[in-house]
């Protein structure tokens, strides 16, 4: 009767329009009122809970800091000319450059949209102007944009972490790897796709560019060092390396790259006239000048602005998500599917067809993060019992995500595309299709070789002595 109760009042304030943290909270107040034995008070106690004990939560508003940081000041553009310069030279090279910048840009913020905001805005009309069809663009942008959630640092794994209590650093390793995987597929697919059209490339820029172009980048490329090898070294945890990614962002954006800030378009000095000396302390002077005035700066104050609303939205979804799996424990619910399960003689092969089916379909109607609080504490516990790596759940879990990403109605990255295109929904979804079709190969890939997910942690814990 609860568990009825729970999701058929969810059912209804969904299908009102409610926002999803909202309709979550309510659901769960109002099943604890009326036909829980469960006291009021443990509502108040599990959110302050969700986010007072959940140490990896706290990585969370740090990445999405560092990941708006990064996409104000510049450091997408930097990434792009230097993905170009990498592989532009081979035919339909901008679209391959393009995958690669998204890879690499996912590997310093952690977000889906904010991966097609910061390289879509740039690179589409770029894809266009060469000659690529806009279709094709904002295609391969609005897929190769989810691998902002796969490749780590990924903001979606952290909650899964938080929501299981498994290992974030081992949920990063197992990503690293699939992201990867799923990049160079859809760099494979549009090498095929730019032979059959007779796509354009670019001409080779030289290695002297290409170092030039990689130097120009490697501020926002050492993040990917700083954040991915203190925590696969075991110097940080996810929660301190996403705090010293903050940091760094504030500080390559205002200070190196000049992007933002008080010495925004002040060059750097270099003149030949002047000595070595001469040249580093002015800038030097420059700069311990410039940081008493970077923090009051107005565009500081709306990177700190912007990130705060994101942060507080995900951060409340999650709250509200963390007492809806509250009521769920309660109640047992996942005990009790866990036994109807086992009962079922499903073996381990077919229920993951059932979480996937079960996870594409909430894909298309919920946030991610809200469908892993509530879907991982059930799905969990029958994992575990199959004989299911929860590793490697969490990554088959992070994967279908991804895909509703890029499905309507809620897909956030058709949303980010078609603004970007000035395309209506509809038009965006077209030209997401075909590629489409790849990430759910891919899925099929994750799903059932287990071993794309699980080699790469287990080959650290075997370097560690674990």
């Amino acid at each position: 009767m609860t568990t009825a109760a729970l999701f058929i009042i969810l059912l209804l304030c969904l299908l009102t329009g409610m926002p999803i943290a909202f309709a979550l909270g309510l659901s769960s107040v109002t099943t604890i009122m009326l036909f829980s034995h469960d006291s009021l008070a443990s509502i108040a106690l599990k959110l302050i809970e969700s986010q007072s004990e959940h140490y990896t939560l706290l990585a969370i508003p740090f990445f999405i800091l560092s990941s708006t940081f990064l996409s104000t000041g510049g450091v997408a553009n930097r990434i792009i000319n230097f993905a170009i310069d990498c592989i532009g030279w081979v035919r339909g090279g901008l679209a391959m450059a393009s995958v690669l910048a998204c890879m690499i840009f996912a590997a310093v913020s952690g977000s889906s949209p904010a991966t097609v905001a910061a390289i879509g805005s740039i690179v589409i009309v770029g894809m266009v102007k060469a000659g690529y069809p806009k279709q094709m663009a904002a295609g391969v942008i609005a897929n190769a944009g989810t691998l902002g959630i796969l490749i780590p640092p990924s903001i979606v794994m952290l909650v899964y972490a938080a929501a299981t209590e498994e290992s974030a650093a081992r949920l990063f390793m197992a990503g690293f790897l699939p992201g990867i995987m799923m990049g160079t597929m859809l760099m494979i697919v549009i090498y095929i796709v730019a032979r059959i059209k007779g796509l354009p490339a670019q001409p080779w820029v030289g290695f002297k560019q290409l170092t030039r172009s990689a130097f120009s980048a490697s501020w926002g490329l050492m993040l990917i060092v700083i954040v991915l090898g203190s925590i696969y070294g075991g110097i940080a945890s996810p929660t301190e390396a996403a705090a010293v990614s903050a940091v760094y962002a504030y500080f390559i954006a205002i200070f190196v790259y000049r992007d933002m800030g008080p010495l925004k378009n002040v060059p750097w000095r270099v003149s030949k006239e002047d000595s070595i000396p001469k040249i580093i302390f002015h800038n030097l002077s420059q700069t311990i000048l410039a940081l008493p005035r970077s923090a009051a700066h107005p565009d500081t104050r709306k990177v700190f602005k912007d990130a705060s609303k994101v942060s507080i939205m995900l951060l409340f979804i999650i709250g509200n998500a963390m007492l809806f799996a509250h009521v769920l424990t309660t109640e047992r619910i996942p005990h009790h599917l866990v036994e109807i399960i086992i009962n079922w003689g499903l073996p381990a092969w077919g229920f993951l067809i059932v979480v996937n089916i079960l996870l594409l379909v909430a894909g298309n109607f919920m946030e991610p993060s809200a469908i892993i609080l509530i879907m991982a504490p059930i799905l969990f516990p029958i994992a575990v019992k199959l004989g299911i790596d929860p590793i490697h759940l969490g990554v088959i879990m992070v994967v279908n995500m991804e895909i509703g990403m890029i499905t309507p109605p809620v897909g956030l990255n058709l949303f980010v595309t078609s603004g970007i295109t000035g395309e209506s929904l509809t038009w965006v979804m077209r030209a997401a299709l075909p590629w489409l079709l790849i990430l759910l190969f891919f899925l099929i890939l994750i799903t059932y070789i287990p071993q794309i997910s699980l080699w790469l942690p287990e080959y650290i814990d075997h370097l560690k002595g674990y």
